[in-house]
This record gives structure tokens, sequence and C-alpha cells, in this order.
């Protein structure tokens, strides 16, 4: 998978300590990719045109799903290749990240699509109706059986992007909110490298990426006790519950073709109403956000890593950002400090 590739505009022999990296966008590409390159002993910079609370951005309206034996359902082998690594990763560097696993539940009718996605997964153990009453009293004698992917796992993106901030400026990263930076080196910037995370905003240098719509709405109840993130089984796509803190749930999420980033009528009632057959307590949730990001995308929806000259970009994500994203950083750094070149991922312009 990996070969040794000679980049000399690169200087991969350098010491890391000598090499500075200006790391453009602190989503959740971009913070990865900032934290294991300051951990590799590089002095970095990261910029980001947004406030440090971060409401602009992908990351915000995201589900935080650590699910690679779920997502391979859908997903190509490598997403699942780099969701597993990634896994490792978040539990070194995020030690209190939630692993309590995954559920998969389906209401009777939708019982031919539980069978599929039983058929396209892996690593699961299958649920009768007292294994999911056990597992999640909550959805007692709710549901005739389950999937349960004992270790995935889920972050809370608005809490989780903040830590890792935090960590950052703890490794001596300066974090420059409020601040866009283009890729372009100038002449004061001889010998430094940029790592461009920027999504969607990185569209002047890649015309091919495009916006993936994803709708969520964030509910709040003490009448329902989730302890893992609950995928229900729908005829357009899986309805996830995702817990949060403070008796709070996140319902989303869709993928829709579509740039505008508006929730749309449609999905939320369909979202609301596949929450409320989950469970009717549901139904007296207070509402206390909804919204959608744009996931930036290639037309294979695969992530990619591009070399060009001494700027890297780091892009495609699509909805795979938290699951993936420390695995990327992880490959960059071996391509910064080796010149190694994972053939699945990257490619040289």
């Amino acid at each position: 998978m990996l070969q040794k590739l000679s980049l000399p505009r690169l200087n991969p022999s350098d010491s890391a300590s000598t090499v500075a990296i200006d790391v453009l966008g602190a989503g959740v590409a971009g913070t990865w990719q900032a934290l294991l390159l300051a951990r590799a002993g590089y002095k970095v910079t990261l910029y980001e045109r947004d406030s440090a609370a971060m409401t602009e951005g992908t990351s915000h309206w995201a589900g935080g799903m650590l699910a690679p034996w779920c997502e391979s359902e859908t997903a190509e082998p490598v997403i699942v290749r780099l969701g597993l690594r990634a896994l490792a990763l978040w539990r070194e560097h995020v030690p209190d990240a939630a692993f309590n696993g995954s559920l998969v539940i389906a209401h009777a009718r939708d019982r031919a699509d539980f069978g599929r996605f039983a058929r396209l997964t892996s690593h699961y153990e299958r649920l009768d109706a007292d294994g999911v009453g056990a597992l999640e009293p909550s959805l007692a004698g709710r549901f005739a059986e389950g999937l349960f992917y004992k270790d995935e796992g889920h972050v809370e993106p608005r809490r989780v992007l903040p830590q890792l901030h935090a960590r950052l400026a703890a490794l001596g990263v300066e974090v420059r909110f409020g601040t866009a930076r283009e890729p372009q080196h100038s002449a004061q910037d001889d010998g430094r490298i940029v790592i461009d995370c920027r999504g969607l905003g990185a569209r002047d240098a890649l015309p091919d990426l495009r916006g993936v719509k994803g709708e969520m709405i964030l509910i709040e109840t003490d009448e329902v006790e989730l302890s893992r993130p609950v995928r229900l089984m729908h005829p357009r796509w899986p309805l996830y519950l995702i817990p949060r803190e403070d008796h709070r749930f996140m319902l989303g999420a869709t993928s829709i073709e579509s740039e505008d980033d508006r929730v749309s009528l449609r999905s939320a009632l369909e979202l609301m109403s596949a929450a409320y057959t989950v469970h009717p307590a549901f139904g007296e949730a207070r509402i206390l956000d909804f919204g959608a990001g744009l996931r930036p995308a290639f037309a294979d929806n695969l992530p990619r890593i591009a070399i060009q000259g001494r700027t890297i970009t780091v892009n495609g994500l699509y909805r795979h950002g938290f699951l993936i994203a420390p695995a990327l950083a992880e490959l960059t750094v071996a391509l910064v400090a080796r010149g190694e070149i994972d053939n699945e991922v990257m490619r040289c312009t």
C-alpha cells in the first residue's frame, strides 16, 4: 500500500523542528492535521476564517459517529480501512471519547432493509428483542431484533473540536481564528509547507468539489436515555439518533445532492416522525436547533490528498469527516516526514 516517493521540495530529511507548516482550516480535518504534525515535532500554525465557535463550518452540523463497520454498507473499502485506523487514533488522543458501540434497528415493515444491512456489514452481534432491551432499556419491547457493533464509538463535534483546539495550544500551536489564509506562497513563505483543509472553501483550487447537504435537528428530553448511536432503517436514508450530554439528542442525517444549506420541510418531517416511531416520548421533546452542513465531496465521494509543490491539499471527506480525519492526518505526517505515499488516497499534481 505504501511506497517511497522522492519529494525533494518537501525536504523530508530535514529535522521536524526546522520545518514550518501552515494548516488552513480548523474543522475536523485541519485540526487533526495540526495535532499530529505538532506531535511529530513540526512548527505548526493553524488558520481559520471562522470564529473560535466554528458555527459556520461543516463540523458544526456533523454527527460525530465513529462507525466504520456500519459505514461498510455503502462505503468503499478504503473508507473502512481509514476508519478502523482512526478508531485507534481517537482512543489514543481523545481517551474520554465514547466507545459504547452502535445499534441498528428496524420496524417490521423495513426488515428487508435490515437484512440487507446485516449482509453487507460485519463485526456485529445479532440481538433479539430481549437483547435490544437489555442494551437500551428505553427501547425495551419496541423492536424485535437489532445489530450491535460493540467496537464503534461517537464524539460530540461541538465539544470535541474546542477540546482539540485547546490541546493544540498546549502543544505550542498558534491557532489564528478569524484569519483567512490563502494557500499560495509568498516570498516570505520560503521553506514553508501548506496543508489546505478548507473544505468547500478550496474550490478556487479544486473546481471539481461539490457540496452534499446533511441536515440535522438537535432535541432535548429527559424521558429517553440512550448510551450509543441508534440507526433506524428508513426508506430514503437511515435515521441517526445520537446521544449528547444534558439529555440531548441529534437527529440526522440526510444526504442530499444540493448546495442549499437550509433544512427542508420534508426532511424535518421525516426526521422527527421517524424519531417518534423509535419512542413516542420524542414527540414531546424540545427542539433546540436545526440546520444543515455542506460536506465537500469529489465525484467518487472518496477523500483525496493532493501534492503540488509544497502545498498538500486534504479534501473530499464527504460524510466521513470525523470517521477518517485522524487517519488522513497520519498519512500526511508519513508523507512529510518520510516521503511515503498511500496509493489509494494520494496523488501528485
